[in-house]
């Protein structure tokens, strides 16, 4: 199989190379699948930079990154269905705790991280769902129901986040945004009932009065650091703040009083170490959705497998509007 790899960590355009591996076998319970698309993630960008506190060096002798990706079963390992080889898949935790992720021609892994994907829904698609497409979901359904709630979505022009306001809407959530200007719009047409810039100064007061002066009853956060201060005081008594992602102050300062007399849940999401029985959920959520042409993924740009780095600089640079994706044929 040909494949992008790193044996150290650092810049993409010092450490990617390209190698032909041995395509391994599916042991019992596994399937090999031939990969189409390949997702790039902020995450894998993290991974090959070694910017993980207290990681010094790549867990494997030789890695091969990413986690997402979306392609067709080509042979399955004993105890597995037969009927399966063919089957379009898409693939979650590719990458997570094993040597070889999904920016390859092959990838073999156990059967159940080879999700079957609708007919109606893309291989692009289903490369984006492994990592931002379970996220929301959980952000979004992980306390259950949303259905006449009101949802602060943080980073709504993100991936995730444009994913997570879609899923909101179809839920029956009233949804507030934030994002940037450039994003209001689409933002909007995603179903935002109000779009709010995320670097107003009087942020909470407009998120109060876009919701007739009520809290919010749940949040999903990007920033929990530089945001837990403004969560603390639009959120409802016993709301949720659901904060998958903490970029620009990984080591925050909680305002517990205020959050204490809320009896407010922080509830962190990591998608990786998503029990199994919560993962089907919001897979089940996912296909339901799609069922009922309620979630879009948009795609920023696909590059070619050899052109690896481009793609892990694109996601570096941030400022896209849609997912980065690998052509891994």
């Amino acid at each position: 199989m040909k494949s992008v790899f790193y044996d150290r960590f650092g810049p993409a355009a010092d450490v990617l190379n390209i190698k032909t591996f041995d395509t391994p076998s599916p042991a019992a319970g596994e399937v090999t699948v031939r990969l189409v698309f390949s997702g790039v993630n902020p995450s894998d960008i993290k991974g090959r930079a070694g910017s993980r506190p207290g990681v010094l060096k790549p867990a494997f002798p030789e890695v091969i990154p990413h986690s997402d990706g979306a392609g067709v079963i080509e042979a399955v390992g004993p105890g597995v269905d037969p009927k399966r080889v063919g089957t379009r898949v898409w693939i979650w935790n590719g990458q997570w705790q094993r040597a070889f992720g999904t920016a390859s021609t092959h990838i073999t892994l156990p059967s159940e991280q080879a999700v079957d994907l609708p007919d109606a829904v893309s291989l692009e698609t289903g490369a984006i769902l492994g990592i931002p497409g379970l996220t929301a979901a959980q952000a979004v359904f992980g306390s259950g129901k949303v259905k006449g709630q009101t949802l602060l979505i943080s980073g709504g022009g993100g991936t995730v986040g444009y994913l997570a306001v879609q899923l909101a809407v179809w839920g029956g959530a009233k949804v507030i945004a934030t994002c940037s200007a450039r994003d209001a719009d689409r933002v909007k047409a995603a179903g935002a009932r109000t779009v709010l810039d995320y670097k107003s100064k009087t942020l909470a007061a407009d998120i109060l009065a876009a919701n007739d002066g009520a809290p919010v009853d749940r949040i999903l956060e990007v920033e929990f650091g530089a945001n837990v201060a403004m969560n603390a005081e639009v959120i409802a008594p016993n709301g949720v703040i659901a904060a998958y992602g903490s970029q620009i102050d990984m080591t925050p300062t909680v305002p517990f009083g205020p959050l204490l007399f809320k009896a407010a849940t922080i509830d962190i999401i990591l998608i990786y170490l998503l029990p199994f029985a919560e993962r089907q959920n919001c897979i089940d959520l996912l296909n339901r959705a799609f069922e009922d042409n309620a979630l879009t993924c948009p795609v920023a740009q696909v590059f070619a497998l050899e052109d690896c780095v481009a793609a892990h600089e694109a996601v570096l640079a941030g400022g896209r509007v849609g997912a980065i994706l690998i052509d891994c044929t």
